[in-house]
């Protein structure tokens, strides 16, 4: 039997390590950070882990939203996905995973990129947000 990924990289507690690294640096990033003000960074990690650990091969199920629903009133755009790429990258490396299961674990997380983010600032004015307010964070120091 072929080990899934979440077996390769020690499971739970490699996922749990990882996301702690992940959104202590995703919380004091200047512009990334902004988009958790008044979340608790806790049950962030914790879903996260959640997420990741299904996606990796667990046999444990996301009890989470879709991830297109979360993302949906947040304007993500792709130099936004490409920064948090590179941190996530960045956090697996001081969380001690090798290479090629970095390599592996990142292709995961990009597979979810066009569910995320938006093509333009247009497309957030076109839906009619009746029950969330939209999410839009501009780059610091951009005018």
């Amino acid at each position: 039997m072929t080990q899934t990924l979440y077996e390769a990289i020690g499971g739970l507690p490699t996922l749990q390590k990882a996301h702690k690294i992940f959104y202590d640096k995703i919380y004091a990033h200047d512009w990334l950070g902004q988009f958790f003000v008044g979340h608790d960074q806790k049950a962030i990690e914790d879903r996260q882990t959640s997420f990741m650990a299904e996606k990796m091969g667990s046999s444990d199920p996301y009890p989470g939203k879709e991830i297109k629903m979360v993302h949906e009133a947040m304007y993500i755009t792709r130099e936004l996905f490409d920064l948090r790429h590179a941190i996530l990258e960045e956090s697996l490396q001081e969380a001690g995973v090798a290479e090629a299961l970095r390599e592996r674990w990142l292709r995961i997380d990009s597979a979810f990129m066009q569910q995320i983010i938006k093509d333009s600032i247009e497309s957030m004015y076109r839906n009619d947000w009746k029950y969330k307010k939209p999410i839009i964070i501009p780059k610091p120091g951009a005018k």
